[in-house]
């Protein structure tokens, strides 16, 4: 873990805070590509994944921009309440999940709310390459749009589409219009909350699944679990069998039976959890693997079982 200091905090959109992080003593920060986030332990000793927001070109600092949300687990609270300037965190080394693909001569890149951070480093790097990119940015209001005014000047303003639907859904942006002809070798890269996801998801579905990329940083919300069933999980390696209740994951399963595997964003984006699927139909509800990965791995922080037991590599 690398122990960084807050040198920087604000407040750049209604309960977003945008902080700058540095090694106290002027050192160079270990490199990162766009698209990378780091895991902060904030001081109410929760470990939260947040996205590199600035140019992947800086060395001696990592910034990073965090939603207040008060009906969430604590992390972006304590972030927005208990550090300031001068603070000193853990941070781990940068991790990418979401890294831009080389054989794109064009990105589309979708994010709605505080999804638009990975893409303003991704704005930076695709810009240091030559190549041409567009931004569809989905929000509630003007009040809570991160990097507005930013987004809207120079250069960027004409590669950049805001769209405010001010809380009503009827005024959603409709997404099958925008992704219904693939120009080349074009990538779409989409963050945000799970329902815009899903809506790319779709629309872009006689895309290659090569070159629809997500990840949404653990703001989406658990499925309806009304209709789950219990399944077990065989554990291969170990020899044990769980059972994993409805309304339950695969990973708090394997937790409450003293099993540790590794996890991070907990919400199916981040690829921390992937662990190989050896028999069984799994449900799967993650935004990671692409189809011909699906009948060998599974993300066991959100995914469930469609057959009545999973045998997984743990």
């Amino acid at each position: 873990m690398l122990a960084l200091t807050v040198t920087n905090k604000r407040e750049i959109a209604e309960d977003i805070f945008l902080f700058e992080l540095r090694d106290e003593n002027g050192g160079a920060l270990p490199p990162f590509t766009a698209g990378a986030h780091v895991l902060v332990h904030t001081p109410a000793g929760i470990a939260r994944r947040y996205s590199l927001c600035n140019d992947p070109a800086e060395r001696d600092r990592y910034v990073i921009a965090v939603k207040r949300d008060a009906a969430g687990g604590g992390g972006s609270l304590s972030m927005a309440l208990d550090v300031h300037v001068g603070t000193t965190l853990d941070v781990s080394s940068p991790l990418n999940y979401f890294a831009l693909a080389n054989d794109a001569s064009r990105y589309l890149l979708i994010a709605g709310g505080i999804g638009i951070t990975p893409m303003r480093a991704m704005m930076a790097e695709i810009a240091a390459r030559g190549a041409h990119f567009d931004v569809i940015y989905c929000t509630r209001s003007p009040e809570s749009t991160a990097f507005l005014d930013e987004l809207k000047a120079g250069e960027l303003a004409s590669r950049v589409r805001v769209h405010h639907d001010f809380g009503d859904r009827t005024r959603s942006l409709e997404i099958a219009p925008l992704v219904a002809d693939r120009t080349g070798d074009t990538h779409i890269y989409c963050c945000g909350p799970r329902p815009l996801m899903q809506a790319v998801r779709d629309a872009a579905s006689h895309w290659p699944s090569s070159a629809v990329h997500f990840e949404d940083f653990g703001t989406s919300t658990r499925e309806n679990t009304s209709s789950e069933t219990a399944f077990t999980v065989r554990l291969a390696r170990s020899g044990g069998c769980v059972t994993v209740a409805p309304g339950e994951t695969i990973l708090d399963a394997l937790r409450a039976n003293g099993i540790d595997t590794p996890s991070s964003c907990e919400a199916g984006t981040c690829g921390s959890c992937r662990t190989r699927l050896l028999a069984g139909e799994a449900d799967h509800r993650d935004f990671v693997l692409d189809d011909d990965e699906q009948t060998s791995e599974i993300m066991i922080c959100v995914s469930r079982a469609r057959s009545d037991t999973l045998v997984l590599d743990i």
